[in-house]
């Protein structure tokens, strides 16, 4: 029974390890999906609604999975589940392509979490320009944030980019992350003052306070559906949670230019 139990988890394991190296490359494209058929996407719906009635959890979307009987449900909140056509019976957690080793769940949030890159209020973020900045991407990001900093230092190694910096502190884990962002927002070069607090550790110089679009900034990512830093936005509307590091992060950006 051990063993089989640990052969599972490495076959599971051997499916993911390959994601972790191309987040922004899955194996294949995922196919849209088919819609569910009617009485199905009822049964679930009303399911839904009433056991989840106190959370307001919507169903925005009700599609077949690669799974027979089994229905891929998008839920408010950015939640992706899967159900019987009965609705009685949830599943969370990935789906995964064994033959082909990829994350079919990762690949329906990216296509299903899409956002309007040109909505982005741009003037709220900080912005760095790389070189001739000619790759753009957009980060949620948390001056305290461990792997915010790690992710700046791998931009610091590119060129040709516009980077645009939204702050969105997590104040349940770094409860003085917002009172440093709107300090680094004040400086007279709050592009070298976010640069330089998170790839180099140098502090903000103190500045009296002034207006600022933290509190906006952190909305917005809430609206988003955003719950983590960093958050990474591309041009196309593809999300990417989470820090990844060169060069796969350049070829992810580079990839979702369009």
């Amino acid at each position: 029974m051990l063993m089989k139990s640990a052969f599972l988890r490495a076959a599971v394991l051997a499916a993911l390890l390959p994601l972790a190296a191309c987040n922004a490359q899955p194996a294949h494209k995922s196919a849209q999906p088919a819609a569910a058929p009617a009485d199905a996407v009822k049964a679930i719906t009303d399911k839904i609604t009433q056991t989840y009635a106190e959370q307001d959890i919507k169903v925005l979307n009700v599609a077949e999975s690669p799974v027979a009987g089994i229905y891929e449900v998008y839920l408010s909140g950015n939640q992706l589940v899967y159900m019987s056509a009965d609705g009685n019976h949830m599943f969370t957690g990935d789906l995964i392509d064994v033959t082909e080793r990829s994350n079919l769940s990762e690949q329906r949030r990216s296509d299903l979490n899409r956002i309007d890159y040109a909505a982005l209020p741009l003037d709220k973020a900080i912005t760095e320009v790389r070189g001739n900045g000619s790759l753009k991407v957009a980060v949620f990001t948390d001056p305290d944030c461990p792997y915010c900093k790690r992710l700046e230092r791998e931009f610091e190694k590119m060129t040709d980019i516009t980077i645009y910096n939204f702050m969105m502190p997590i104040l349940s884990l770094h409860p003085a992350a917002k009172a440093k962002a709107e300090r680094i927002w004040c400086n007279p070069d709050r592009t070298a003052a976010w640069t330089g607090w998170m790839r180099k550790g140098t502090v903000p110089a103190e500045v009296p306070a002034c207006g600022n679009p933290i509190a906006d900034t952190m909305e917005l990512g809430t609206q988003l559906g955003f719950n983590g830093t960093p958050t990474l936005v591309f041009p196309n509307g593809k999300v990417m949670a989470g820090y990844l590091p060169n060069p796969e992060l350049k070829q992810a950006i580079a990839d979702n230019q369009k």
